[in-house]
């Protein structure tokens, strides 16, 4: 007989018995209390977001850009941390702003905060948009609309869900027709660009991961251009404003 077998024969009943007793104890705690609840809490910390939408509208009904990443922080922290990590805040599309980035395309003029074109989630417009150039002029950006959401996370704080691409080229829409920028089709380069950009700056505090958030993993715009995606919502904690 084994060595630990003789051992364990040799016990008393009663230490045998306490120590199933013990095993069956910690068992119970762990599978019927610890671990459902840790699930309950992980799920719900960020339900507002990782329940959300996950695709935008365009003005006329369309499918827009995918949503690809999300925030927790209020407005004043997410404008202060996209500031920092070099990006600009989108100009309104007004008339007058229309015709500048109308120049900057075809005279190759620099237009650091030129608008985007409006996307709708919840029903209503992107509540923010940044916007980090690339070369000379507006023809190639990248660029995030952000929505507030309609309930804060776990802390009372502010969550946002955002839709990040990159502005490839200006060109005709593919489903409309009309002059448009397209998108390059990996948006988890984008994703990824924009944590390296905040963590780069000191501004994330956490970073957690919604896996299989986008399914089906690809689709087009609603300018007809395609996007792909490994399907994880990134829910970015900001540092809070003082720290």
């Amino acid at each position: 007989m084994p060595f630990l077998a003789r051992k364990f024969m040799r016990l008393a009943p009663e230490t045998v018995g306490w120590g199933l007793v013990a095993v069956l104890s910690a068992w119970l705690l762990a599978s019927y209390w610890l671990v459902p609840d840790w699930w309950k809490h992980r799920e719900a910390r960020h339900s507002a977001l990782t329940n959300g939408p996950r695709i935008t509208m365009t003005s006329i009904g369309i499918p827009g850009d995918p949503v690809n990443l999300s925030i927790v922080g209020s407005e004043q922290e997410l404008r202060a941390a996209f500031q920092k990590a070099g990006w600009y805040s989108a100009d309104p599309i007004t008339f007058k702003t229309s015709i500048r980035i109308a120049e900057s395309t075809l005279l190759h003029r620099p237009y650091e905060d030129a608008p985007v074109s409006k996307l709708f989630l919840f029903g209503r417009m992107e509540d923010l948009a940044f916007e980090k150039p690339v070369g000379r002029d507006a023809s190639q950006r990248h660029h995030v609309r952000f929505w507030r959401a309609q309930a804060n996370d776990d802390s009372g704080r502010t969550g946002w869900l955002g839709a990040v691409t990159f502005d490839r080229s200006v060109g005709f829409s593919h489903t409309t027709g009309q002059i448009t920028h397209h998108i390059a089709p990996d948006i988890d380069i984008e994703r990824d660009g924009i944590i390296a950009d905040l963590q780069r700056v000191g501004q994330v505090d956490q970073i957690e991961w919604q896996d299989d958030f986008q399914n089906p993993r690809e689709g087009r715009n609603g300018g007809g251009d395609p996007w792909r995606t490994d399907g994880r919502l990134p829910v970015i904690v900001l540092k809070a404003a003082g720290n």
